[in-house]
């Protein structure tokens, strides 16, 4: 990244059309241009470009789906400046991702198509037939797939990978923020932005300020809410009405999470100053959360891994071989301490103690969750070996204490990484070259 003025590579300006390369090579191009207008810069990024025909696409799209959820349109010039910072951004953080090292091969991308496809149900083909009929074609859908797995890929590797939640800090959020339990409510929030650069003039800060205040009037007597996010926020989520979606409570940044706390539906926070500027947040609903309750199995198994030595189907066949033994009257235990290649349970019987739904590899939870108490399966296959997994007992437990931790958690990390986001947003934007042509929005 740059903050001077840098020149445009040849490589870009080839993009801008191959006639213009025609008239560098001296060659006779004027009725080439009359037939053929040039598809002109409408924004430099760093030594890339973004081009009015590509603008003009990304608009229509956004357009349409702003129209398909029944949101109020801002201006057209609105759109297209909120749309064009959008992209902006995008190409910044892909030059970065690509720096960086981050990239998806054509393999990847077509597993994560299929993977979609699979979870509605439709194979690939059927797939890129319903995106064709949404007017959207499979080409398309997989660069902007491609987009949004580097770009967070680009924020996990830049910001997720430093955050860290210490036991002490859960510890505080329990005496500071949930004193009456009921700190994990759902809160739809809504999200406006007026940006400040960092090191910004006092006058600068006077008329965001200024243009905060008189925004919150006019939404707390009647201005729309997402068109008034669309036409004035500049956070990422203007396009969206500024819809933040549903979060725990005190699921946002620590700049303003007193005030969310306080707040009921309908209500319009006054301006909150930050880092990066001023924010305006609506409560658009809430709701509460019960407490969790969960199954926890007792179990135990016997582990034959595989090697050189003892392939999957002799695994297998000694698994069998000792479940019969335990059928003639053997003790589990004993087999296990003898047998299994799982040393640290094999101390203890083959015991794994209680366990919570999420805490064992899938085909060994599935298997485990079909046996009844004291049945013993068939032979079950997993990453570490071969399995013989016999269920001792299951209870259902209040699991509220510990689910709460562990959203406690969740809500802290992620209040972490949106606020480094946010700095980190504005830093890369702040420090990189970029020129937008305004006569030509």
């Amino acid at each position: 990244m740059v903050t001077g003025k840098k020149i445009i590579k040849v490589n870009m300006l080839k993009r801008i059309s191959g006639v213009f390369l025609f008239c560098l090579l001296g060659m006779n191009c004027f009725s080439q241009l009359h037939a053929e207008p040039l598809d002109r810069i409408v924004a430099v990024v760093e030594d890339d470009a973004i081009l009015e025909n590509e603008l003009r696409q990304e608009v229509i799209a956004i357009v349409q789906k702003l129209q398909a959820s029944n949101a109020q349109m801002p201006p057209d010039y609105v759109i297209k400046r909120q749309v064009l910072e959008k992209m902006i951004m995008e190409k910044l953080q892909r030059h970065l991702a690509e720096r960086a090292g981050i990239n998806l091969s054509e393999d990847m991308l077509t597993n994560s198509a299929t993977d979609i496809a699979q979870r509605n149900n439709l194979t690939l083909e059927q797939f890129k037939e319903e995106l064709q009929r949404q007017g959207m074609s499979y080409a398309v859908f997989l660069e902007n797939m491609k987009n949004e797995i580097v770009i967070n890929q680009l924020r996990a590797k830049e910001i997720g990978e430093r955050i860290k939640v210490s036991d002490r800090e859960i510890e505080h959020f329990i005496e500071t923020e949930d004193k009456g339990g009921d700190g994990l409510g759902q809160f739809h929030l809504g999200h406006i932005l007026i940006a400040v650069k960092e090191g910004a003039s006092a006058e600068t800060i006077r008329k965001a300020v200024d243009k905060a205040e008189k925004l919150v009037k006019e939404l707390r007597s009647g201005l729309d809410f997402s068109k008034a996010a669309a036409s004035a926020s500049d956070d990422e989520n203007a396009l969206k009405g500024g819809d933040l979606g549903w979060h725990s409570k005190n699921d946002v940044p620590s700049f303003f999470v007193d005030v969310v706390g306080k707040m009921k539906a309908g209500d319009v926070s006054d301006p909150i100053r930050s880092p990066s500027g001023f924010h305006i947040i609506k409560m658009l609903e809430a709701k509460g959360v019960g407490a969790q309750v969960i199954t926890k199995t007792k179990v135990r198994h016997i582990l034959i891994k595989t090697n050189e030595l003892v392939n999957d189907d002799d695994a297998r066949q000694k698994l069998l071989a000792l479940k019969q033994r335990i059928a003639d009257g053997d003790d589990f235990a004993t087999l296990a301490r003898a047998h299994s290649d799982d040393k640290g349970s094999a101390l203890k019987g083959g015991s794994l103690d209680w366990v919570g739904p999420d805490d064992l590899v899938k085909p060994f939870q599935e298997a485990m969750d079909k046996l009844a108490i004291n049945d013993i399966s068939e032979p079950v296959q997993t990453q570490y070996g071969w399995h013989l997994i016999q269920v001792l007992g299951r209870e259902d437990k209040d699991n509220t204490s510990d689910f709460k931790k562990n959203q406690i958690k969740d809500i802290i990390r992620k209040r972490k990484i949106d606020e480094e986001t946010e700095l980190w947003l504005r830093r890369l934007r702040d420090e990189s070259y970029v020129e937008i042509f305004q006569d030509r929005l």
